[in-house]
């Protein structure tokens, strides 16, 4: 029998799925759960059936998780974890099964669709103005935009987006719809059917910056995106542009960023990820007026658990046969 570590929630939720998949394969899963009291650990003989583990997000954001890490780290046959986030580099435990050779897969593109729904419904604010009327509405104020107040024509504005993954990628489709002007950054060159208008490298970003009204963060955190929006950056940016990040916090300079909104070199910006989170209560960022903060949570959504389990259990055939894993994270 192959020995699955697994949330009960998983199990409850998706169970039949589970078996069904396991038949197709002649996989005979022994689910396994964690103790029910974070301190407790599994005895030898449990640690030495877990042959895969899933971390789910029941699990990762609970008192459990620590106990997840301890228990990857000490099953001494563990082959293979599955990720339900696409951050599998976040994780303390991960260098040691790294160093194991454990094999890491993760459920990247589960929440594409989420989050780049909540970066364009950001962006809308800000071109809209919407905080202006909320504002208002708080003060129980009639406050009409009228004369220069007024927002600007999104059609025909031009939108950079950094990283065309799967949410860079659905946000292009987004922008392009609205009849934006987009611009792609990513590492790999273009390839037929990527909405945008033109892609270019990271290398060109300084060239490219002074024709964007938008720049749309959408990248995975690596040391070539550490603080890639600084304020060197910024000041390419026309006056009066704006930013969306729903990447992560350490891909902007965060004193830079706020100096660039105080000062009006940018309009606004919708904010899902800072360097340090929870956002402290005292970060500027909880007051400036042009500034949509949420916290972290631009993928939350009702389907993500049921698409990140159909990449697991799509993963699980596939190791089952021999095959590649989809979303398998490179070592180092």
């Amino acid at each position: 029998m192959t020995g699955l570590l697994l949330s009960k929630g998983v199990l409850r939720n998706f169970g039949e799925d589970l078996a069904a998949a396991a038949r197709e394969v002649g996989l005979a899963p022994l689910v396994l759960h964690l103790p029910e009291d974070p301190a407790a650990r599994l005895p030898a003989e449990d640690l030495a059936r877990i042959e895969i583990a899933y971390l789910t997000r029941d699990i990762r954001f609970s008192e459990h998780y620590r106990t997840f890490g301890d228990t990857v780290v000490s099953a001494p046959n563990l082959k293979w974890v599955h990720f339900v986030s696409t951050a599998a580099d976040q994780h303390p435990f991960l260098p040691r099964l790294v160093e194991r050779g454990v094999r890491l897969t993760t459920s990247a593109g589960s929440n594409g669709e989420p989050v780049a729904q909540t970066a364009i419904c950001g962006l809308l604010m800000l071109a809209r103005k919407i905080p202006h009327w909320l504002g208002a509405q708080r003060r129980h104020a009639w406050e009409p935009m009228r004369g220069e107040a007024v927002p600007r024509d999104l059609r025909g504005q031009t939108a950079l987006i950094v990283g065309l993954g799967t949410i860079g990628t659905a946000i292009a489709r987004f922008c392009q719809a609205l009849g934006m002007h987009v611009i792609g950054v990513r590492r790999s060159p273009r390839r037929d059917g990527d909405p945008v208008d033109e892609m270019h490298t990271l290398a060109a970003l300084p060239q490219v910056l002074p024709r964007c009204d938008w720049v749309v963060l959408a990248c995975p955190y690596t040391p070539e995106t550490h603080r890639l929006i600084n304020a060197g950056t910024l000041a390419r940016l026309p006056r009066g542009a704006q930013l969306v990040n729903v990447a992560r916090g350490a891909v902007v300079d965060q004193t830079a960023l706020i100096a660039a909104l105080e000062s009006g070199q940018l309009a606004g910006a919708y904010l899902d990820v800072f360097e340090k989170e929870p956002l402290p209560a005292d970060s500027p960022f909880w007051e400036l007026p042009n500034v949509i903060v949420t916290p972290h949570n631009a993928s939350a959504s009702s389907g993500n658990d049921r698409r990140a389990a159909d990449i697991f259990l799509a993963n699980l055939a596939r190791w089952a046969r021999g095959q590649p894993m989809h979303n398998e994270v490179a070592p180092g």
